[in-house]
């Protein structure tokens, strides 16, 4: 089976913000609207990594902190939240709007935390955004 792209259901909304909500309640209840800048998000995630509050088999609270960091992405790079169906299931991505660019950010952070690897959130950022922007401008992955 091919990847099918759709938009997001209502079920899909709702597992994303349960994910958010998570993340942003490690900010102080006076402090939550940070969640709204880009990099007040990346030093969120940098903090709860840093501190060790999640056990690396703590896979759903590892994929919220990438659903944080596809907040980011989506933000930076002018992404939309869409669910990519294959042959091994469905999940949320990012797509960048008039290309064929996919991003599985649930993952980016939770895959590097399970194999024993420390995360600079920051620096991952900026290679994910660096490489999504050459990736869409090349003409290979632009819809015609």
């Amino acid at each position: 089976m091919d990847q099918r792209v759709t938009k997001l259901e209502a079920a899909d909304i709702a597992n994303l913000e349960s994910a958010r909500h998570w993340v942003r309640e490690h900010f102080e209840p006076d402090a939550q609207h940070k969640y709204q800048l880009v990099q007040e998000k990346l030093r969120l995630l940098q903090g709860i990594l840093d501190a060790g509050w999640i056990d690396p088999t703590e896979t759903a609270k590892l994929q919220s902190l990438g659903v944080a960091l596809g907040d980011a992405l989506e933000q930076e790079l002018h992404m939309e939240w869409v669910m990519v169906e294959d042959d091994a299931g469905s999940d949320p991505a990012l797509k960048m709007p008039g290309t064929t660019v996919i991003l599985f950010p649930l993952t980016m952070i939770s895959k590097r935390v399970e194999s024993g690897d420390t995360v600079d959130v920051a620096d991952l950022f900026a290679k994910v955004v660096e490489r999504t922007r050459e990736l869409a401008a090349r003409p290979d992955y632009r819809l015609s």
